[in-house]
């Protein structure tokens, strides 16, 4: 069966930047859920990371990612809270913005819920570049009605980074 994209809300960030974008009362009738963020921050440097919160939690999440910068080739396994994506900072390549996917199978069961990333950040001319591919469970078994997306420092996402949250229905 084929399945459909079914767009649930989007946020935009406007001038003056925002510390976070937040997608409540996300209906249970979708069997998976796909955010989609385009994204920059205002601190000074490379590499800030992205966190998805569900249900406004911070703890229960573990992850195994593999990674590369241009240069090298990295991967960890960790129980961070949240983390999802990199982000490129102000010291990145002017106007260019970092993108990711979360992807969350069965975030309505009540099985705990699993997740999977791939983001990418851009800095022309350097080893600074990445690549991120994680997988992830959040061990929890509610069912996922809001999604909070924010940096790990509370940087500021800059003017015209987006969240946009989709539904997936089977056909």
């Amino acid at each position: 069966m084929a399945n459909t994209f079914v767009k649930i809300a989007s946020a935009t960030v406007g001038s003056g930047g925002s510390a976070s974008m937040t997608f409540s009362s996300i209906p249970s009738t979708y069997t998976d859920l796909c955010l989609k963020v385009s994204g920059r921050v205002s601190g000074s440097g490379y590499d800030f990371r992205l966190n998805v919160h569900l249900n406004g939690n911070t703890s229960g999440y573990t992850q195994r990612a593999v990674f590369g910068t241009g240069s090298s080739v990295f991967s960890y396994s960790a129980s961070i809270a949240g983390y999802a994506a990199s982000l490129m900072g102000s010291s990145g390549t002017a106007n260019t913005f970092g993108n990711a996917e979360i992807y969350i199978p069965n975030y309505a069961g009540s099985t705990n819920k699993s997740y999977s990333v791939d983001n990418v950040t851009e800095l022309n001319a350097s080893t600074n570049n990445r690549l991120d591919l994680l997988a992830g469970l959040w061990s929890n078994t509610s069912a996922v009605s809001s999604i909070t997306v924010t940096t790990e420092d509370g940087t500021a996402f800059v003017q015209y980074s987006t969240a946009t949250l989709y539904g997936i229905k089977k056909n």
